[in-house]
């Protein structure tokens, strides 16, 4: 039985890695130096949707690296809103386990990703460990926030979700982003979520982010929007960035065509679904502070 579940298991490994390869993406793997992890948690999780189903575009958008040549765009550029993402790029879909990925899964019994982080949330026993109770609690919260496939499964996206869930009421409550009379974006790697305050007052989020993955961290400290660019493309990696904010040399808030919550992270920006990146550049203006602070976790 071990034997047929690890050969299972890595069909299925093998099955979504070749589904996965996007259409036309040899240039932008030739131009990421950075290589896609090989190990770990993340490398083992798939979209939880029939394999044929999963979708064709980048996941991981590639970001620019260095300044961009600021310029003063035409009022025609202007005028042109980005557009829109794809909308399975707005669903909150989970990444699962291959071996649940097969067949008609109604409850998971694969332990998670986000294993106990999710029970501790969810005030169960924190074993680590997936049992009936366990996925019957996790589904609950999956159908409530409309988590696809809603298995029962501890997924990066449940958990991601578990945070702004926590983080909605006061994302600041810990203190961490400086309270001053002007806007202040506020950027929490530690728990990949955004939002503006002015004052005490959230003006804008929380949202859900992506930022810079190892070797390209989002820079932390003090910045500001110094140039702002609504439909700016990467002159590096030829890459979509609608609603660009740049508030460090290259690392700007931007919108992405892809899944937000792809666990490699981004160049060094701070990426957002696109109907975020708009709601932000309506709030943002050139000159508003940014304060950026902790890590992003690993997983």
């Amino acid at each position: 039985m071990i034997s047929g579940r690890i050969a299972c298991r890595s069909i299925a490994v093998l099955l979504a890695g070749a589904t996965l390869l996007p259409l036309g993406s040899a240039s932008a793997d030739t131009a990421d130096p950075v290589p896609p992890p090989t190990s770990g948690p993340e490398t083992e999780l798939v979209p939880g949707v029939p394999l044929n189903l999963l979708p064709l575009w980048q996941m991981d958008t590639p970001d620019q690296a260095l300044p961009p040549t600021v310029y003063t765009p035409t009022d025609e550029e202007e005028a042109v809103e980005p557009p829109d993402a794809p909308d399975e790029a707005d669903d909150l879909q989970e990444q699962v386990d291959p071996i649940d990925s097969f067949g008609d899964v109604t409850c998971s019994e694969e332990t998670g990703a986000h294993q106990r982080q999710v029970e501790g949330w969810l005030k169960l026993r924190v074993d680590g460990e997936q049992s009936n109770a366990d996925c019957r609690a996790i589904r609950t919260f999956q159908k409530r926030y409309k988590i696809k496939p809603a298995i029962g499964y501890a997924g990066p996206v449940t958990w991601a979700t578990m945070r702004l869930v926590s983080a909605r009421k006061d994302p600041n409550a810990a203190k961490k982003c400086p309270v001053r009379v002007y806007r202040v974006a506020c950027v929490d790697l530690g728990r990949q979520l955004s939002w503006v305050q002015q004052g005490k007052k959230v003006v804008y989020g929380p949202v859900h982010i992506r930022s810079g993955r190892a070797g390209y961290d989002t820079r932390t400290g003090w910045h500001r929007v110094y140039w702002r660019h609504k439909n700016h493309v990467s002159s590096l990696y030829n890459s979509p960035m609608p609603y660009s904010q740049f508030f460090s040399g290259g690392q700007a808030f931007h919108g992405i065509y892809g899944d937000i919550f792809s666990g490699v992270g981004s160049m060094g920006c701070v990426n957002l679904r696109v109907d975020d990146a708009r709601r932000l550049w309506a709030v943002l203006k050139k000159n508003d502070q940014v304060y950026v602070w902790g890590r992003k976790p690993a997983v």
